[in-house]
Parts: structure tokens; sequence; C-alpha cells
């Protein structure tokens, strides 16, 4: 079997800047709508009448299913072709907003927005695949910036769009604001993007079974520590049985002839590396950019739609430095952005942290936040770049998949995190209580990114050469997937 173009589009390749656009549009809805919902939480609670437990899957449904399915969707990218999963995940996507949109009570919101989540699983290593296939190797580096500067600027700028929405429309709008943009991409992207898949072998149905269980365990126990508590037989029990299946998983994966996810991946230190430091990144920056949005209207009485104003000085910096940042990893290597980015990600929370402590208002923080997201900007695109660059053009769409699910799991983890921390020094009584306990999850997320810091120092200082391609490949199957790649 061998991979051939899907359409004679393949023969008149496709100009990068569209393929960024094309790729870009799709994942930006996803990321999106990962924290979208954070401003708009008390007016979800007053029209649905549900419950503060019921408000916090809206936001964790979404993360569950995204995180869990992540891998497996990648997986049928590189049997199905990764330009039609991605086409269908747009369009489970577009389908599960509409829902999200005209659903009459919290149940049905949260039941779509799980389905959401399993569209953006299919949309998110797609477009990373796709786009990383499309840019020569000498400009991945740069690419990869733009691209990371629109997801960074899309995850900490959700509760901006939220709150605009929430006041300016109304809560439904979150959602049907995604019907019309994925309308748009659909016809260009299945007309212009060329088709592509890995190699042709026996799907690996026990690998994806492993890896979606284990997965969901994990992320359930992480989403539900906070309510339930660690020491809760729900919580131990799912993320026992969640570790244990991902050891399962491992060791099957080192043992069939066909594996869903090459082990032999993470002997390079550049892909181990990235995804370390990615799942820490992640970890702080998503747990911060929650307990952020919560702080700015309990402990100092924003609006939403203020609320969301007030994550520029950490947003900008997001949409500015990163191309910069991606351009100046292809010359000096990943090692040293993603360790100083996070450390100054870690200083700047740091410095967030003692200015909450002081009940300082919003003007002192200016400074902190900026820091805060140069930091998490300049360790982005060199995470990203070095994961997909290490890796050969067959393995890119287990690689998207892989990194894109580390970094879902790295913002389970954080929020669950902060939340005990919260939990500890801290409530929502009042504004000093929950400034006292903001204070101290803030300090938690400094640690985790001074841990992603420690992991950046393991990548190589130069970008490595990415592994051949395993020689018991079926005849043709590599050559043609690369040809594919290289036009995309």
């Amino acid at each position: 079997m061998t991979v051939r173009p899907a359409t004679a589009a393949a023969h008149r390749p496709t100009p990068l800047g569209l393929v960024l656009a094309l790729t870009v549009a799709g994942a930006l809805v996803v990321a999106l709508d990962q924290l979208v919902v954070a401003t708009a939480l008390p007016t979800l609670q007053r029209d649905l009448d549900a419950s503060m437990s019921s408000l916090e899957w809206t936001v964790s449904a979404f993360s569950l299913s995204l995180a869990a399915l992540m891998v497996p969707a990648a997986e049928l990218g590189d049997r199905l072709g990764r330009r039609r999963t991605y086409l269908l995940g747009l369009v489970v996507f577009a389908f599960a907003s509409a829902a999200c949109a005209l659903a009459p009570n919290i149940g049905l919101l949260i039941g779509a927005r799980v389905v959401q989540g399993a569209g953006g699983a299919m949309i998110m290593p797609a477009a990373l695949a796709l786009l990383t296939a499309a840019a020569p190797p000498h400009r991945r580096g740069a690419v990869m910036g733009v691209y990371a500067a629109f997801m960074g600027l899309a995850v900490a700028g959700g509760p901006l769009v939220g709150g605009a929405v929430t006041e300016g429309l109304a809560w439904q709008w979150i959602f049907w604001i995604n019907v019309p943009v994925i309308a748009l991409v659909l016809p260009l992207a299945a007309t212009r993007l060329t088709e592509m898949k890995g190699r042709p072998v026996r799907p690996d149905v026990l690998g994806l079974l492993l890896v979606a269980t284990s997965t969901f365990g994990i992320v359930w126990a992480l989403v539900r520590s906070g309510a339930a508590g660690w020491s809760s037989g729900e919580v131990l029990g799912t993320l026992i049985g969640g570790i244990v299946l991902l050891a399962g998983f491992v060791a099957w994966e080192l043992r069939t002839e066909h594996p869903m996810l090459p082990m032999r991946l993470f002997t390079v230190r550049e892909f181990a590396a990235g995804n370390a430091s990615a799942l820490m990144l992640t970890a702080s920056l998503m747990s911060t950019v929650f307990f952020l949005a919560q702080y700015l209207q309990v402990a100092q009485g924003y609006s939403p739609l203020g609320t969301g104003a007030r994550f520029l000085p950490f947003t900008l910096p997001l949409f500015f430095v990163a191309p910069i940042a991606g351009r100046l990893q292809d010359r000096v290597g990943p090692r040293w952005l993603i360790s100083t980015g996070l450390t100054l990600q870690g200083a700047g929370l740091l410095w967030l942290a003692v200015e909450a402590h002081q009940h300082d208002g919003y003007a002192s923080s200016i400074a902190s936040l900026v820091v805060a997201g140069v930091g998490t900007t300049m360790a982005m695109p060199a995470q990203q770049s070095s994961v997909m660059t290490s890796v050969p053009p067959e393995s890119m769409g287990k690689a998207a998949g892989t990194f894109s699910a580390v970094r879902q799991l790295g913002g389970a983890l954080g929020i669950a995190i902060l939340a005990a921390v919260f939990a500890a020094h801290g409530t929502d009584q009042s504004p000093q209580d929950f400034a006292d306990g903001f204070s101290a999850a803030m300090v938690a997320a400094a640690v985790l990114a001074i841990l992603g810091a420690a992991a950046g120092l393991l990548a190589p200082s130069r970008r490595a050469t990415p592994p051949p391609a395993p020689s018991a490949a079926p005849a043709g199957a590599g050559t043609s997937a690369t040809k594919g790649l290289s036009t995309g």
C-alpha cells in the first residue's frame, strides 16, 4: 500500500502562508474554547440554574475528552489521512459548538462539551502535522513561532473573548462564533491542503484502548481531586488505575510489532525534553489563566470584560515575541530558549504572588505579567519545533498527537495542583481570603515553571538531525509519505 496525494492540488504546492492560515484557524477555535467559558461562568450559573460543581465540568469535560482522545486521533490521521481527519474534526467541532449554544440545561451543555473535545482531538495533531510537513526545514522554527503565538494568544485571550461576548451579546455566542469560522475554513482546507498519511501498518487496537483509558483515568482523577479530595477512593482508584494502564501501554508498545507510539522516540533527547518541559509550561500557564481570571473578578472586583482586558500585558508578548523566538531557535537550538523562557515565566509568577500577598492593585501587576508572558513565549515555539523536528516524517502524526496530549494533561495537572494549594491557603468568601489563596497558588505555578526550565536543560543546544525512517517500513511507504509531506 502506497500513499498518494488525494487531490490534484498536491501537484500545485499550496503557499506556506495559506497552509499556516488554514491550520491555525482550526486549531485556534479549539484553543480558545478551552478557557473561553471562564469569564462566563457566573452568567451560565444564573441562566442554567447550575451548581458550582456542574459549572466546573463545563471546563473540565472539554479538557478530559481532548486529552483522552488526542493520541488515538493522531493514529486515525496516520491511517485515514491527516487532511481527512482535520476536516472531520472541524465538522464534529462545528456541530458540537451549535449543540452547546442550544443546550437548555447544564447537563446537555456538558455532554456537548465532551463532543467538542473529541472534535478538537482530531483537529489539533492533524493541524500541527500538516503545518510541520509544509514548512521547509530551514523555516520550521519561524513557522512554529507564528503558530505558537496564535495558540498562546488563544489560551491567554480566552477570558477576554468570553468576557466581551458574554457582556456584548450572550453566552451562547461563545459557541455560535465557531460555526461561521469553520464554514469558511472547510472548503479551502478540503481543496488546498495536501493529503498525507503515516506508514500503512496494522492498527494497534490494544494500544489505542490502553492509551485512551489510561489518559481518561489520570485526567479524571486530576479534575476530581479538588472536589473529592486526593485521599478519596474515587480519585485514588482512577489515578492508580490510569497509571497501571499507562504502564501497560508502555509495556505493550515495547513488544508489539507495529506500535501506535514507538517508544524509541523517547530515546531522542530533543523529543523527550520538549515534551517534559511542555507538560510543566502548560501546567503553569493554564492554571495561572484559570485562577487569574477569578482573582481579578473576586478579589479586585472587575467585570468579565474588564477582567479579560487586563490579561493584555500577559497576552501581547505571546503574539509579538513568539515569531522572534521561533527564528532564534533555528540558530541557537531549543535548550536555552526553553530554560531561559521558563525561568522568566517562574520569576514573573513569583513577582505576581508577592503583589497579591501584599494586596496591591492591578497596576502593580502589569510588569510581572509582562515578564511571565515573555518567558512563556520564548519557550513555546522551541518546545514545539524541537519535538516535531526530532522525528522522521512518517512519525510526525504520532509526535503531534503525543505533544498535544502532553500539553492537555499538563493543563489538567496544573489546575488540580493549584486548586489544592488555593484551598489550603484561602477561600472565595472574601476578597482578602481569595488574594491569599491566589498568592500561594502563584508560588506553586512558579515552581512548575522552574521544573520545566530544568527539563529544558536536557534538550540539545542545537537541533538534532531527525532519526532515519525505520528500515522495516513497507516498500514505498516511507518514500511516498515523505514525498507527500514535502509538498504539504
